[in-house]
């Protein structure tokens, strides 16, 4: 009989200690799966404990656990491996049993209700355009606390927060003026067209940047005066009569102010900053940011091709081609700060977000605009590069073990990671990896973004993924994570993505409305604000909402295609932006891009069926329960 009792003491003892690693460490059937409670220990560790025992793969599927952990690999798995492989018992069964609750909640969404948020949408946008246009208008911004204008801090030239982007040009106007047309109103849109021609004027001793001064204001004036002259357009006859081109004058105008950023670079790189007055200030810096030195190919060469001058998209392809001939030889990644006249890297940190976001945007949307199949082959390899050493997690988004996949900052040489947090530009990419056919890939990251606003009501500027917090504070009513929503909607059709527009909507109603507008986010927890109100709030964070929730709008129903600028700008995608009155466009190295560089044709599939999204999720939840679930939980939502 005591034998018994040792037996049953050494189960007991087994159970307890099965219990107590399950509860500490989140250790489930498979002990590497890498399951994330919110405690700072490296389940590698454990790994290693067990591996006299266990073999374990040193590139495992967690990026949670391990901060080297698996690169994203193409491998030859097929769709019924990935079935099998997620039929498996896992840590992720721990979820299962909440799927119901998610189907619930998302997967249906009225016609009236999409209605009442439209409605809500447009009150949003109307709160603000009016407010600005009787407290500021002709001032850059909004303060919609103190309800006044803001305009440059002459007092105080090297605040760069504010100076870089406000030039005392009537910012928040010109940035607004197609969100008029997309709301129907043709009346107040030829109205601040002539508000625009009458008071704006680029002749100022303003020093700005050119990146911002490019997307917000370059891009704005080129789409107003799209929308003006194109008769394909969808919004109805628009045009008054005594228009002259006045808009496009101003575009060339802008432009030319900003040609001296190029001048005196050794790389082509350009200058981050001029003065509209006088050039490049004296005491200019030599370093600037990939995405402000890259992303400027979309408004200059729509403006070359419209005006016939190729001097424009010229310097801006050259930038591109500078930039992108001093990537990493191993790993084909950019870092993120160069020096314009020696090419090195001053910043050596890749990744998605700020100071690299739009230079990816813009390799593809300049292919879509264009036609110029090196645009293309730039960004198929930029993505084959991303996908290598930035995605982290499991191989499949809706299927398998492991933590959803992620993208994190790695350093440009190595691949490794270089930091635990990731930014809340960063929620563009969805939209983009949407455009280029990948949308498996975009509705986990899409997920991941969607979880942490559900847990703060809005998105911090920096999010640290290891520790499930917030590293930056603020939210400036950014639209980035609107934009991926919108466009997985159209790709999808799927409800779920009219509720994650409602929530953010009823959020900023909730949180960011203030007396005269609506207000910078200084603090996502404590919701204290900032009394400013930057011009994309109105420019692209309202238009995407509106749209959202507006399947009758005349760009879903035009026959004729459009795309959307980085700064929310609509763009008709026109043979005649595939053409050029000049004979020769001059490349980087030689002056002639070779030949077959253009293509009329769209780029070939990229995605295999494993990766195209299914047809079950145009009318189910676009992620599974399970995975929606285990996302919620490592932002630390429960």
């Amino acid at each position: 009989m005591q034998w018994r009792s040792v037996v049953v003491g050494l189960v007991v003892l087994r159970v307890s200690l099965s219990c107590v690693l399950w509860l500490a460490f989140g250790l489930g059937p498979n002990v590497s799966s890498g399951f994330n409670f919110p405690l700072s220990f490296s389940l590698h560790k454990l790994d290693l404990l067990f591996s006299e025992t266990k073999e374990t793969d040193p590139r495992g599927n967690s990026w949670s656990g391990r901060i080297h952990g698996q690169k994203y690999e193409g491998t030859t798995t097929t769709c019924s491996e990935f079935a099998e492989e997620s039929d498996k018992r896992s840590y992720l069964n721990f979820f299962d049993g909440h799927k119901d609750e998610y189907a619930r909640r998302y997967s249906s969404f009225p016609d009236a209700l999409k209605a009442k948020m439209k409605d809500m949408a447009k009150e949003m946008f109307y709160f603000g355009y009016d407010n600005y246009m009787r407290h500021a208008f002709p001032a850059d911004e909004l303060n919609p606390i103190e309800c006044n204008g803001r305009g440059p801090d002459v007092l105080n030239p090297s605040n760069i927060n504010i100076n870089d982007v406000l030039g005392n040009y009537s910012l928040t106007l010109i940035d607004t003026l197609d969100t008029l047309l997309v709301l129907g109103n043709v009346t107040e849109f030829q109205r601040a067209v002539k508000l625009v021609i009458d008071n704006v004027s680029f002749d100022k001793d303003s020093t700005v940047q050119v990146f911002e001064a490019n997307i917000r204001i370059l891009g704005g004036l080129i789409s107003t005066h799209i929308l003006l002259t194109d008769t394909k357009h969808p919004f109805g006859k628009v045009g008054f009569e005594g228009y002259d081109n006045e808009l496009l004058h101003l575009a060339h105008d802008l432009a030319v102010r900003l040609l001296p950023a190029f001048e005196n670079t050794s790389t082509g790189i350009p200058y981050p900053r001029v003065n509209l007055k006088t050039g490049v200030p004296p005491d200019s810096i030599n370093e600037t940011c990939t995405a402000g030195a890259g992303s400027l190919l979309v408004e200059f060469g729509i403006l070359s091709r419209l005006i016939g001058d190729s001097t424009f998209e010229w310097v801006a392809r050259r930038a591109v081609k500078a930039l992108w001939s001093l990537r990493n030889n191993e790993t084909g990644l950019l870092g993120n700060v160069v020096n314009i006249q020696t090419g090195q890297w001053v910043g050596k940190q890749s990744g998605l977000g700020a100071g690299m976001d739009s230079f990816y945007e813009y390799l593809l949307k300049s292919y879509i605009l264009f036609g110029e199949k090196e645009d293309h082959k730039m960004f198929q390899t930029a993505y084959e590069s991303i996908q290598n050493h930035m995605r982290r997690g499991r191989e499949s988004c809706n299927a398998g073990q492991g933590d959803p996949p992620l993208y994190v900052n790695v350093n440009m040489c190595s691949g490794e990671i270089i930091n635990t947090w990731i930014d809340s530009l960063q929620a563009f990419f969805p939209g983009l990896q949407v455009l280029y056919g990948d949308v498996d890939n975009a509705i986990c990251l899409h997920a991941f973004y969607y979880a942490i606003w559900k847990r703060f009501g809005a998105l911090p500027e920096r999010y640290n993924w290891q520790l499930q917090a917030p590293d930056v504070l603020f939210y400036p009513l950014r639209p980035e994570l609107v934009e991926s929503t919108y466009l997985l909607y159209q790709a999808t059709k799927n409800p779920f993505y009219l509720h994650v527009g409602m929530d953010i909507l009823q959020s900023l109603e909730k949180n960011a409305k203030v007396r005269c507008g609506y207000a910078t986010l200084h603090h996502v927890v404590e919701k204290s604000k900032e009394d400013r109100m930057e011009s994309f709030f109105l420019s692209e964070t309202c238009k995407y909402l509106y749209l959202l929730f507006d399947e009758d709008n005349p760009l879903h129903r035009s026959d004729n295609k459009y795309i959307f600028t980085t700064e929310g700008h609509v763009v008709p995608i026109d043979k005649r932006f595939r053409e050029k009155e000049w004979n020769k466009l001059f490349s980087y190295e030689n002056g002639v891009l070779p030949e077959g560089t253009q293509s009329r044709s769209p780029p070939a599939s990229n995605i295999s069926n494993c990766n195209r999204i299914p047809e079950e999720q145009r009318y189910a939840l676009p992620l599974k329960s399970i995975y929606m679930k285990q996302i919620d939980h490592m932002v630390g939502l429960f």
